[in-house]
């Protein structure tokens, strides 16, 4: 068959044309992705799912911006800002409990007048063995106690809460709470010396005030309720589990139990 020589230059130009780049045909894969708009996932699965969860050591205030800050309860579990203090916030806070119980006594005995001056424990419990209201300070002791667990777990729970922290260091209400209960406990007349003459409530008021203005009975009991504290024996790890402000103090007062023990001791040998 013969091809007509207008056909074979109309095939020739067909063939010789340029055709469209090969870009507009198919497009270059490297410049579509940087043309998408899709999102990229997040490498981290849990932080796609809830992209506004925060650690632990991020303040509740970051996660709800209308939530306040709890001043009275920072107040009440720092010891009023003693929890600040560097370093040893813990010891610091140990230190405030045996001030207050200190000056609990000291106040207690100033208020009964000036008949207390320069005498013993003895005698002055013997001066005022017949004098009724001598007896209220164990009472009131035991209250003031009670005053720091209440205080200690309202303010621990709500702080705890605030921070989204377990047991925050600057938290030492639990401290506090915990020295008391050593200094306390040790005291209570069960085998103690001249216990017999310490069965009357006004002597062993007496002797409760006393004691606790006896700078060795202060010493040996800050001494031990710290070893105790940061040595944790069993319990103490278990009870940090509690919920709250119930877990930043019981572990303190486990503590707390263990020193008094020994402070019992080195009373009942004399050793103080």
């Amino acid at each position: 068959m013969r091809i007509s020589p207008s056909v074979r230059s109309v095939a020739a130009c067909s063939i010789s044309a340029p055709g469209p780049p090969k870009n507009m045909l198919f497009p270059i894969l490297s410049s579509t992705k940087k043309n998408s708009s899709k999102p990229i996932a997040p490498r981290n699965k849990k932080a796609a799912m809830n992209p506004m969860k925060t650690s632990n050591d991020t303040p509740a205030a970051t996660r709800d911006s209308s939530a306040q800050k709890p001043r009275l309860a920072f107040a009440i579990a720092t010891a009023l800002g003693t929890g600040y203090l560097k370093p040893g916030p813990g010891t610091w806070g140990s230190l405030v409990g045996v001030i207050f119980s200190s000056a609990s006594a000291a106040v207690w005995l100033l208020s009964l007048g000036p008949r207390f001056s320069n005498r013993t424990i003895y005698a002055a419990a013997a001066h005022v063995a017949g004098d009724t209201p001598t007896s209220l300070f164990p009472l009131i002791s035991l209250f003031l106690f009670l005053l720091f667990v209440s205080l200690g777990v309202w303010s621990g729970s709500r702080i705890a809460r605030w921070t989204g922290l377990k047991d925050p260091q600057f938290v030492v209400i639990d401290e506090v709470s915990g020295q008391q209960l050593t200094l306390l406990l040790a005291l209570v007349p069960i085998a103690l010396p001249a216990s017999r003459a310490l069965g009357d409530g006004p002597l062993f008021a007496e002797f409760l005030a006393f004691s606790l203005l006896n700078w060795k009975f202060l010493l040996a009991g800050f001494i031990l309720f710290r070893l105790f504290d940061i040595a944790k024996p069993f319990p103490c790890r278990r009870l940090e589990n509690l919920p709250g402000g119930w877990g930043i103090m019981a572990d303190d007062w486990m503590a707390g139990i263990y020193a008094a023990i020994c402070l019992r001791l080195a009373l009942h040998f004399h050793w103080l």
